[in-house]
């Protein structure tokens, strides 16, 4: 008489179990790689983005840089309210420029909040010696 339904876990016998062990062993080993992919490729965009908006940054200290010289060319020049467009234009160009390394900062950092790899290797091995918390 054939079975008709399939056994679970606790009704396989130990060749069973001990069959099924390779198979096992090759998806986590799979699931662990397609982590470590995941992983890494969170922390390329967020590096990234943060080194997009740090180039930026620079973009703007270059061009502030060249205000503050055309300011203190005005300066010279006259004292008219000509240079003091000049400064308010700078300062403009130097709170663009700390607003965006502010962003870049905060996307820098969070390139190392992600769990390593190595954690989870760490949890799987502990619930293969049956230490910690894990399902049964």
């Amino acid at each position: 008489m054939a079975r008709e339904h399939a056994q679970g876990p606790e009704q396989r016998s130990l060749f069973g179990l001990i069959g099924s062990l390779p198979e096992l062993v090759s998806q986590l080993v799979k699931a662990e790689i397609a982590q470590i992919k995941q992983q890494y490729t969170h922390k390329v965009k967020f590096a990234g983005i943060g080194a997009a908006l740090f180039a930026g940054a620079a973009v703007f200290v270059y061009f502030a840089v060249g205000v503050l010289i055309a300011v203190l060319v005005l300066a010279f020049a006259t004292f008219l309210p000509a240079w003091l467009a000049a400064l308010i234009v700078f300062l403009i160009f130097v709170l663009i420029a700390v607003v965006l390394a502010l962003i870049g900062l905060r996307f820098f950092k969070k390139v190392g909040q992600e769990p390593g790899a190595s954690d989870n290797l760490h949890d799987d091995m502990n619930a293969v010696k049956g230490l910690g918390d894990y399902e049964r």
